[in-house]
């Protein structure tokens, strides 16, 4: 992610600021740009860049910030859509008439935005389902939205179903808990049911498909009977030696789709570290391997052989600190060498798709 500074008096501000804490100027994040940017009023209730000059575009909030507070995101004046690239994504959203409904659905769009911004820095296509059939789009249900059925979180079609329970920390590690997963965040979510839609996108019926088979599995198994296997008789016993997760051993489409959310995950947090300068230099250890003087910006790499020579070291400097503080690790996978080759195909397909 990367980091912005105010325009005005150069405090640092993040991704999800709406103003600047020193100085209090109006801050909003610019999808042309891809940062946040420091802004002032222009005629007609408008932002333009500040300093920019009087010749700059302008631009507007989106919808969902005037209306809901759930937004920071900006739309050019010139653009016909009440909403910006992120929220134009959405065809349901909660019932708001609840007030924790509200709170919990501003939550799962501070987290959409990150991925649809990761998905824009790595040059895919964020087509949304209303402009294009075969485009993205998002369902933010609650239970009591479908007559009491539970909501469940998954991908059809380019449709992403999320039940908002997932943003309510209590419940997302009761289920964590229950289903012995090492993992459960909202991004983690969205990347892994975003893999499923690019699969779509990228790799079925494409000159990827034969290499993704050899090396994922072939996808035309019958999927209900391979989670119908799964969840009775659980992973392998090596899973742990080719898969990323107990899931992805589940059907070769599960594999894809948690192979691309930690794909994100990992490409996501080097351009954070990079952002802050960050290098792991261990005082003790004599492995080469394990030291890295500056982490890189990993959007602008081809080879990705090194950016793991980078993420590897990072996760044991991650795990530490995180342990340090008496939480679990911030990562807590083993990175097997089929898993890293998987990654490097999916690394491969992203960086040969970009428009």
């Amino acid at each position: 992610m990367r980091l912005s500074s105010c325009h005005c008096c150069g405090q640092m501000v993040f991704f999800e600021s709406i103003s600047c804490t020193r100085c209090g100027a109006r801050l909003g994040f610019c999808a042309e740009e891809l940062c946040i940017v420091t802004l002032e009023e222009a005629e007609g209730g408008l932002w333009r860049k500040a300093g920019a000059g009087e010749d700059a575009p302008r631009y507007r909030d989106c919808a969902n910030h005037a209306q809901h507070d759930v937004c920071n995101w900006l739309v050019r004046a010139d653009d016909a859509h009440a909403f910006c690239i992120s929220c134009r994504l959405n065809r349901t959203i909660p019932d708001l008439a609840g007030p924790e409904n509200r709170l919990l659905w501003s939550r799962l769009e501070t987290e959409k935005r990150r991925l649809v911004y990761g998905l824009l820095r790595l040059g895919l296509e964020v087509v949304p389902q209303s402009e294009d059939p075969n485009g993205l789009a998002f369902d933010f249900l609650a239970d009591n939205q479908t007559g009491g059925e539970r909501v469940l979180t998954g991908h059809a079609s380019g449709l992403i179903t999320l039940n908002i329970a997932e943003a309510d920390p209590l419940q997302r590690e009761r289920m964590r808990t229950e289903m012995g997963e090492p993992y459960r965040t909202i991004i983690g979510h969205f990347r892994h049911e975003s893999g499923h839609y690019y699969w779509d996108r990228l790799v079925r019926d494409s000159q990827w498909v034969d290499l993704y088979r050899e090396m994922f599995g072939d996808e035309r198994e019958d999927y209900g009977e391979a989670l119908q296997r799964h969840y009775a008789n659980g992973p392998p016993m090596d899973w742990d030696e080719h898969f990323v997760s107990t899931y992805a051993s589940s059907h070769p489409w599960e594999d894809w789709a948690e192979s691309w959310a930690h794909y994100l995950h990992i490409i996501d947090t080097l351009e954070t570290a990079y952002q802050f300068g960050l290098g792991v230099r261990p005082r003790v250890a004599s492995d080469d391997a394990l030291h890295v003087e500056t982490i890189y910006d990993p959007y602008r790499q081809n080879d990705f052989e090194s950016v793991i020579e980078n993420w590897l070291p990072l996760t044991y400097a991650l795990n530490s600190l995180n342990r340090s503080m008496g939480h679990d690790h911030v990562y807590p996978f083993v990175l097997a060498p089929p898993v890293i080759a998987k990654l490097a195909l999916v690394h491969r397909i992203v960086q040969q798709s970009r428009v």
